[in-house]
């Protein structure tokens, strides 16, 4: 075999291994990472607790003291 031929096939097996490991890893993130949810954040004017509640709600009660609560927009 050429040099030529060792050298494109070395090159060709450690580029198709980074790329294996970078999908596999890349997967395996996926598969542990929690998914989005569809719900309003909400932060209490008295006493500063961060909570969620579900999408369709625009006011809420805080938990912690009960006042009602507006959704936080970034």
């Amino acid at each position: 075999m050429a040099l030529d031929g060792i050298i494109f096939t070395y090159v060709t097996v450690l580029v198709a291994a980074i790329t294996g490991i970078a999908v596999l890893y890349e997967r395996r993130r996926r598969r542990f990472e929690p998914e989005p949810t569809e719900d309003h954040l909400f932060r209490c004017r008295k006493c500063s607790y961060v909570y969620t509640d579900d999408s369709d709600v625009e006011l809420s009660r805080c938990p912690h003291c009960g006042t009602s609560n507006e959704v936080v927009e970034f």
